[in-house]
């Protein structure tokens, strides 16, 4: 597996993990505060298309790391639980990291 795989999973799990953090932000204002209604319309939508981004990036990491479906589905609904995507993405990179191939080409011997 190549490393760019693991890179584009775990810039989304931050992106994600992060933007569902603003949303729940902008939903305490709307709803506790009655303000910024407007707001939380476009974070939820911007929220939303990353979300759907860091799906395919993780379903492409779990089906070349051979996750077994409990495990890719835990990794999958961790976008939508606040702070999950930065526990899980933590773990994942430990057990990932060691099935990446090596970028440094072997030598060759005489």
């Amino acid at each position: 597996m190549k490393r760019s795989v693991l890179t584009r999973y775990r810039a989304m799990a931050y992106l994600t993990a992060v933007m569902l953090l603003v949303l729940c932000t902008c939903m305490v204002f709307k709803y506790g505060f009655g303000m910024g209604k407007d707001l939380t319309l476009v974070v939820s939508q911007i929220h939303g298309v990353l979300y759907i981004i860091y799906l395919v990036f993780a379903f492409d990491l779990g089906s070349k790391a051979k996750w077994k479906f409990g495990k890719l589905l835990w990794v999958l609904i961790a976008g939508t639980i606040p702070t999950a995507a930065f526990f899980v993405e933590r773990q994942v990179v430990r057990e990932v990291e060691p099935l990446l191939a090596d970028d440094a080409p072997e030598p060759v011997k005489a």
